[in-house]
């Protein structure tokens, strides 16, 4: 990871882009993160990381409910797959 101000990120903006190909670049103003910058193939794996998060978390609250269980050939048959 870099670090750039706006100042120095808009001047070269180019190098900005080229080196988030290998890393992600931070852009800070006042000192502070405001934005970052990354490749879209970084983007494209962040959100399926995410996805996959969501999906584990939903299946784990899913399996934490109370209730009964529905045997599969019903699910099955309910589905119209029989």
């Amino acid at each position: 990871m870099s670090t750039v101000s706006v100042a120095d990120a808009r001047n070269h903006f180019s190098d900005v882009i080229d080196r988030s190909k290998t890393e992600a670049v931070f852009i800070e103003r006042r000192g502070h993160r405001a934005a970052v910058v990354v490749s879209p193939e970084r983007y494209e794996q962040m959100l399926e990381a995410l996805e996959d998060a969501e999906d584990d978390t939903a299946f784990d609250e899913a399996m934490a409910e109370e209730g009964p269980n529905i045997p599969w050939a019903q699910v099955k048959a309910d589905l119209g797959w029989v």
